[in-house]
């Protein structure tokens, strides 16, 4: 019996962790909070801004960028809740549709939407 309630607790703490407070009626974008997405170290380490963001067509994956590197080494596969969470600006293109783009010039700027070729 105790195994049971400590495995509960612990799905129960996940749970928690991965949806945190928000509602899933709040959450605007068309994939889950939890859902793996492109960004970078600059971004998550370094609290560089995001400026760039691409909603893939194929698959319907999203990638928030800091525009400053095309380098491998520097991209990083994290929730799309954990970059969301950082700027909450993200909330005005999640209706950005699959196939476009968003780019802006600095955080104080406001996002210019473009149809991806």
């Amino acid at each position: 019996m105790r195994r049971v309630a400590v495995t509960i607790a612990i799905t129960l703490f996940i749970s928690s962790f991965t949806f945190g407070d928000a509602k899933l009626e709040d959450w605007p974008f068309d994939q889950a909070r939890n859902v793996a997405t492109v960004t970078t170290r600059q971004v998550m380490k370094e609290n560089y801004p995001i400026l760039m963001v691409v909603h893939y067509e194929d698959d319907d994956s999203w990638a928030f960028t800091c525009g400053t590197t095309n380098d491998s080494e520097d991209l990083m596969l994290v929730g799309m809740g954990q970059v969301v969470d950082l700027d909450s600006s993200l909330h005005s293109i999640a209706d950005l549709p699959p196939g476009w783009s968003a780019t802006r010039n600095s955080i104080n700027d406001p996002w210019h939407r473009t149809k991806d070729e």
